[in-house]
């Protein structure tokens, strides 16, 4: 029997990823897309890539006929949408925005969705508060440390996303004509995301207290992030390698490579990868991965798929962009 599932928010980006994701995978049917002002249209008319994939359109209704329910909608919308619909207990709810990651706007039933971290709670839980982007990506590249106590030291955090981390609305500075041939920094020190990734580094070393330098920028390109990390170390290179194979020696999507990474390694997939290398004093860390993919869409997708106890990689075998 195939897993029921509904999104709500489907005429964005993230919706969108939603979509092209589970019109393809071998165990969900797609029960209703919900958006409130595409009700009626066609997804292929404002997805248009979907066109021959599907022939569903866009509701403005919602069904308690579904296992899960994806939440692809702005922060701050997913509250104030449980909060004015009743959804019944025995659906699982995988939310995609901001509202419930942190411990202290979440209730008890919350689980905070980066399986790198969470794996066996995610798996018997109900309601997954999926990671931000820049704090997945961040994430992956700090874990392995943190779970061995080594994080002794501040870390500086360069880290440049794709336009499509700014979400589908426009703004100034997610025209073409600003972002192309364009490099610029912000919420410096500051990001939003520095909240979660801190609360997860506590949870494996909980005496951890140094400043995490965040610099993040937006880059000239459609999607991915990568960021470069650098702290101070007493691990040698292969202690460093040793640790970060160890760590991700279970999880199918997140990849130690001994050579350096570029971008395209991980664009259209769920993966992220990540490289440590030692330079005098400083261990260097680079980590990638797509922001709407392994940051978003695709990662609640691998929540799923632990949640019902399907094969983790289900739905999520999918080719780089490599050129």
């Amino acid at each position: 029997m195939k897993i029921k599932a509904g999104i709500v928010g489907g005429a964005g980006y993230t919706g969108g990823e939603m979509l092209r994701l589970l019109i393809n995978h071998p165990s969900v049917d797609i029960v209703f897309v919900n958006s409130n002002s595409n009700a009626g249209n066609l997804i292929s008319d404002v997805h248009t890539d979907l066109l021959g994939d599907t022939t569903l359109r866009f509701t403005g209704q919602l069904s308690d006929d579904i296992d899960v329910l994806f939440l692809c909608v702005g922060h701050g919308d997913a509250r104030k949408f449980l909060d004015a619909n009743k959804i019944a207990k025995e659906i699982k709810i995988i939310d995609l925005s901001q509202d419930f990651r942190l411990k202290g706007n979440a209730g008890a039933d919350w689980v905070y969705g980066l399986p790198e971290l969470n794996r066996e709670k995610i798996k018997q839980a109900s309601y997954i508060a999926n990671p931000g982007c820049f704090a997945t990506c961040i994430q992956l590249g700090l874990l392995p440390l943190a779970a061995k106590g080594l994080l002794n030291s501040e870390v500086h955090i360069n880290a440049t996303t794709g336009s499509t981390g700014a979400g589908q609305s426009l703004s100034t500075t997610s025209h073409f004509s600003w972002r192309n041939n364009n490099l610029s920094v912000y919420k410096v020190f500051e990001h939003q995301h520095l909240n979660e990734i801190g609360e997860s580094l506590k949870q494996l070393s909980p005496d951890f207290s140094e400043d995490l330098n965040f610099i993040p920028q937006r880059g000239d390109f459609t999607r991915g992030i990568l960021a470069s990390m650098y702290l101070e170390s007493d691990l040698s290179a292969e202690e460093a390698q040793h640790i970060y194979e160890d760590y991700y020696a279970g999880h199918p999507f997140t990849h130690v490579s001994k050579k350096n990474i570029d971008l395209k390694q991980v664009v259209n997939t769920n993966k992220g990868i990540v490289h440590v290398e030692k330079h005098g004093t400083k261990l260097f860390i680079v980590s990638i991965i797509d922001n709407l993919l392994k940051g978003a869409s695709g990662q609640a997708v691998q929540n799923m798929n632990l949640i019902f106890g399907l094969d983790e990689n289900a739905g999520l075998r999918l080719k780089a962009s490599n050129f």
